[in-house]
């Protein structure tokens, strides 16, 4: 697979919040609280202010919190106040439901409530020195993987399923397979809280190559960093979900944000920023490379079975794996 160098409570102790008003946000009664996953800021810089400029958009302000997504899930649930939530991976989102917050039927809808989609990459160093291109060249004597601890972080969890699901796409066993997660993270020197992190932690010189979502790699490269990276045969399609608060005080503006979101104009935006679209106009036309063994985490059980056989915090095996390599999973 080619390198590819074309294109990017109260306060949450581990999260950011921005009251930002981008636009619009004078003279409006409708405000609305958007809570999200570190990575797609970029996005809503350009999509907030295209819904503002919207009939449904008139007027509405919004204030923003960006951090990893399970502490900004664990934020709404301790009391962050929220609007419209959108998170890295599915159960984050199911927590919210659990506890009253998100409306059981979010998903519902004909994009299963997802609003992006990516794929797991190698984002590498410019030129690729170290010829990084498969899975098993991550774990080659010398090689230092950037990886953010998935224990707080969704991408993390993504990054996993993605190398632990390449193995079985090659013909590997499940226990060779966990053996192989094992020796990728003797290869990660530091885990960063969230993808975000991640990536600074690599722009900043550390590693070699870095697990990461595909927009993120388009992200770096917009932002005229020197990386590339490698789009992986075999690699795991990556869902993002959203959801209107069922406690957002103003429903209406918020379901009408997601709709907007949803929308083949606010769907192109997102494909600028390198996410893949899930509406099939944008799609069609976004020219995503399609990886020849592209699987979805329902081929890995799907994320209830996922969660509990690999990230539970007593039995799970990646926490087996971090205690291993000496990493603490937390409480």
């Amino acid at each position: 697979m080619k390198v590819r160098a074309k294109f990017a409570a109260g306060l949450l102790a581990a999260g950011m919040l921005l009251a930002a008003g981008c636009g619009g946000s004078g003279g409006g009664s409708d405000k609305l609280t958007l809570v999200a996953y570190s990575t797609p800021r970029e996005a809503y810089e350009q999509l907030i202010p295209a819904f503002q400029k919207t009939e449904a958009g008139k007027g509405v302000g919004f204030s923003q919190s960006y951090g990893s997504s399970g502490d900004q899930s664990r934020a709404v649930q301790n009391g962050l106040a929220a609007d419209v939530v959108t998170l890295a991976l599915e159960p984050d989102m199911t927590k919210l439901v659990d506890a009253g917050l998100v409306a059981e039927g979010w998903n519902a809808d004909e994009h299963k409530g997802m609003i992006t989609n990516s794929v797991v990459v190698f984002i590498v160093r410019k030129g690729n020195p170290k010829n990084i291109r498969t899975w098993d060249d991550l774990i080659k004597p010398g090689v230092e993987v950037i990886e953010p601890n998935p224990f707080t972080s969704g991408g993390a969890k993504w990054n996993i399923m993605a190398a632990y699901g390449a193995q079985l796409q090659g013909g590997k066993t499940p226990e060779q397979a966990n053996a192989y997660l094992l020796e990728l993270f003797r290869h990660v020197p530091v885990q960063d809280k969230s993808a975000r992190e991640a990536l600074q932690t690599f722009i900043g010189g550390k590693g070699d190559v870095m697990l990461a979502y595909e927009n993120e790699a388009i992200n770096a490269q917009q932002k005229e960093q020197p990386v590339d990276y490698v789009v992986p045969d075999d690699t795991i399609l990556i869902e993002n979900p959203i959801a209107v608060a069922s406690k957002s005080k103003n429903a209406t503006a918020a379901s009408a944000f997601v709709d907007f979101l949803r929308s083949e104009e606010a769907q192109r935006m997102y494909a600028e920023r390198g996410y893949r679209p899930v509406n099939q106009a944008a799609a069609a036309g976004a020219g995503f490379p399609e990886p020849p063994g592209l699987f979805t985490i329902k081929d890995l059980g799907g994320w209830t079975d996922v969660n509990k056989r690999f990230f539970d915090k007593e039995a799970g095996i990646v926490a087996d794996i971090e205690r291993t390599v000496g990493v603490s999973v937390g409480s």
